[in-house]
């Protein structure tokens, strides 16, 4: 009697706290629907990574191969070195571009006028709705032969003749992680202004009356002030750290730097669906989840060990 008395109000207080917000949940349902549909329906074609699998004959009349392409996969050479050059450069990406949308975001906060402020913020996430197609040209045509960067250093008496920074593999991870900054870093820091805007203003009062200056004000108030915002992102960034893409190295690389712009995404279009080896290619799409799932778990017990806040 005390467990369905007891149970009773709780259940009342969850059916109330739906009903108001139902109008939340029907907005939500369209999205729920879309994350059915595109992202958990197709996780059934992950059968096809252990099938000999051809197209013509049907998705339920395949040969069952059990392990023999993952087994594949863990034995070819160039899958060590695409997987070498992803953790590289997504490594190189979270930390510089987690770092350059934080400080981009502090600086944006310290501005004084609002009008000045507003531009800045509008000219600096426009990038992020270019086409990497028209960025991938305009960081090629800077760094050509006769773009307007070997110009400026041989003028400036850097250089003696131009150099050409796309034909370089040594640079390549670096071409690719200041074109992604440029491109994301002011998309990004939205979300940490938006965290910045819901600290206490009182607070930075107080601190200036105690005569605390600029940097100590970001130091003690407005870093620990967006501290949950920015763990949960790098937790999450770190759980997706495997999933860079292709399309930048695609379309930033060449003949020449080829060996350092090869990625799993890319192995799994050359050396998957480009060799018509679906099977092959769903077993690196699995090691992909696989390794991203492990990520995120790690990422966010070792939040939970030093005493943050975790995000499941």
């Amino acid at each position: 009697m005390k467990t369905a008395t007891s149970t009773a109000p709780r259940r009342n207080a969850f059916l109330q706290k739906l009903w108001h917000q139902r109008f939340l949940l029907a907005l939500s349902v369209p999205f729920v629907i879309w994350l059915i549909i595109f992202c958990y329906i197709p996780l059934v074609g992950w059968v096809i990574a252990f099938q000999d699998y051809k197209p013509h004959l049907g998705f339920f009349n395949q040969e069952w191969v059990g392990l023999k392409h993952f087994e594949a996969l863990f034995k070819a050479p160039m899958f060590y070195q695409a997987l070498w050059n992803t953790l590289g450069m997504s490594v190189l990406l979270l930390v510089f571009g987690f770092t350059s949308s934080i400080g981009f975001a502090l600086l944006l906060n310290e501005l004084t006028s609002l009008k000045f402020k507003k531009f800045v913020q509008t000219v600096s996430y426009l990038p992020h709705f270019v086409s990497w197609v028209i960025v991938a040209s305009i960081i090629t045509s800077m760094l050509s032969l006769s773009g307007p960067i070997n110009e400026w250093l041989v003028d400036w008496g850097i250089l003696k003749k131009p150099f050409d920074f796309m034909a370089q593999p040594d640079l390549f991870w670096w071409i690719v992680v200041f074109a992604d900054m440029w491109k994301e870093t002011g998309w990004n820091a939205i979300i940490y202004l938006a965290a910045m805007s819901a600290i206490d203003p009182q607070l930075y009062e107080a601190a200036l009356v105690d005569g605390a200056n600029r940097l100590q004000r970001i130091w003690y108030i407005t870093l620990p002030g967006i501290r949950y915002t920015v763990i949960t992102l790098l937790i999450l960034s770190i759980g997706n750290i495997i999933n860079i893409g292709f399309e930048r190295q695609y379309l930033l690389g060449n003949a020449v730097v080829a060996p350092k712009a090869l990625v799993l995404d890319k192995y799994a279009l050359d050396f998957g669906i480009g060799l018509f080896r679906y099977s092959y290619g769903t077993a690196i799409g699995i090691f992909k989840s696989g390794v991203s799932i492990v990520m995120l778990v790690i990422a966010n017990q070792l939040a939970h060990r030093f005493g943050e806040r975790k995000i499941f």
